[in-house]
């Protein structure tokens, strides 16, 4: 944990996710989410792992509900294909469908990733970031 944690810090990262912990730097808010996360025996939790390195997680969760795919990767891990390999790993795992992202509109990147596994929009919400500090537009995309 302590490595995702690490990768929280990151104010870049941060911005491109842009829904982000209102205080990346507290530790107690990110143990707690992250113990809820790993106690949900439904939820889908994936390290990804590069040359030995954690550069992120892919998780899915909400299952039984409606499962929403998410990931982060550490960003010098960024363009390097550590994600799509990861998101293409977890996908072959769970079959589940439909299975649902949110997407910031403006993080291509994620969008690429999705849309190249067979996600599509579905719709768009309007939501504040604590990243950015602003509201922003997230696309809810879908896989089947």
């Amino acid at each position: 944990m302590d490595y995702f944690f690490e990768h929280q810090q990151d104010a870049e990262a941060n911005l491109m996710a842009a829904f982000a912990p209102r205080s990346p730097q507290d530790r107690g808010v990110f143990d707690y989410h992250w113990s809820r996360l790993l106690e949900d025996p439904a939820t889908k939790v994936r390290t990804i792992e590069q040359d030995g390195q954690v550069a992120g997680a892919v998780v899915v969760s909400g299952i039984g509900e409606e499962p929403e795919l998410s990931f982060w990767t550490a960003r010098e891990y960024w363009g390097q294909g550590i994600t799509t390999s990861a998101v293409d790993a977890l996908l072959e795992a769970f079959t589940d469908r439909p299975l649902r992202a949110h997407v910031p509109a403006d993080n291509i990147g994620s969008q690429k990733i999705l849309t190249r596994r067979g996600f599509s929009v579905v719709g768009e919400d309007k939501t504040f970031s604590n990243a950015r500090s602003e509201v922003v537009t997230e696309l809810i995309m879908q896989l089947g």
